[in-house]
């Protein structure tokens, strides 16, 4: 099996340091807010301003521009310029040109994770994944789930504080598992969840549950969805999911029992393939698998043993 440390997993990768050490630094929050040089990333309901350009990029607005909102510290990068993020209600909508600097010309949009996440460099990539978890996750954690009372941001968006009765809250991280089964044939199982358009098909996922180990819930969730026993679970990569909050856990599963049977509630289809017979069901059309942006593209390609034809994906 190949080893998944070299891939650029699209929402793995980060060129920022979180500088955790500064969120509490009253006075380095502000001198860093008043520089000119730092840059700030609008971020509304999961989705940004883009420079739709080739390649995209985000639109980073000096702190002069940035409107009112919850701020959230990103971080710094390499050269010092510190990145901090502006929870909105709503970004500014319709397609506006602008010069990039260097003789090319793009039109800003809105966009989400799912639409460009694979396109943007290390360095925007991983500011938007932060952002967008950090926003998920103030838009639905305004009460204390102690006491009820509304609380309040601090650390520089890292934590919320209930001035009623003191309890701090941090970020939701929710694991998930997501799990390319192979049989002893060294076939593949790809499976349609019901609410998906025809021809999309992807890999097992679902969430942890407490008190259960990431093996266990390899081999639960497998057995639930397609009927299927599990042997030998690999963890292979992870990558975080903000949709809202998910950190997907990869793993690669051998299969000892084979027979597929699906309920009607979570799987609608599920089929083994082997290499040929998805080569060929790709060709004729008759399958759409997941784009770059998912763990789960990387986990088939590592299967299958080379890239899958780009124009092939949902």
């Amino acid at each position: 099996m190949s080893d998944l440390s070299g891939v650029p997993l699209a929402l793995s990768r980060a060129g920022h340091d979180r500088v955790a050490a500064r969120r509490a630094d009253e006075a380095w929050l502000r001198s860093a807010w008043k520089d000119p040089a730092t840059r700030v990333l609008l971020v509304a309901h999961g989705k940004t301003l883009v420079v739709d350009a080739d390649p995209p990029s985000l639109l980073l607005v000096s702190p002069d521009e940035a409107p009112d909102g919850l701020r959230y510290l990103l971080g710094t990068d390499a050269e010092g310029v510190v990145y901090f993020a502006v929870g909105v209600e709503e970004l500014p909508d319709g397609h506006v040109p602008v010069v990039l600097g260097d003789d090319r010309r793009g039109e800003v949009r809105v966009a989400g994770i799912r639409q460009v996440g694979a396109a943007l460099d290390a360095r925007d990539a991983g500011l938007l994944v932060h952002a967008v978890a950090l926003d998920n996750w103030h838009r639905t954690h305004r009460f204390c789930a102690r006491c009820g009372h509304p609380t309040q941001p601090v650390n520089a968006g890292h934590v919320r504080r209930c001035p009623d009765c003191g309890a701090e809250h941090f970020p939701r991280t929710d694991p998930a598992v997501i799990m390319l089964v192979v049989d002893d044939a060294d076939r593949a199982l790809l499976a349609r969840q019901p609410s998906w358009p025809d021809r999309r098909y992807s890999i097992l996922a679902g969430f942890v549950e407490p008190g259960e180990s990431l093996e266990q819930a390899v081999a639960r969730e497998v057995a639930e969805e397609v009927g299927i026993t599990v042997g030998e679970v690999t963890y292979r990569a992870s990558q975080p999911w903000p949709f809202p909050s998910s950190l997907m856990l990869g793993f690669r599963a051998r299969a000892v029992t084979s027979e597929v049977r699906v309920g009607e509630d979570e799987i609608s289809e599920a089929r083994w393939f082997s290499r040929a017979e998805l080569r060929r069901a790709m060709a004729a059309g008759e399958v759409l698998l997941p784009g770059r942006v998912s763990i789960s593209r990387v986990l088939i390609e590592e299967w299958y043993g080379e890239e899958l034809p780009a124009e092939n994906r949902w």
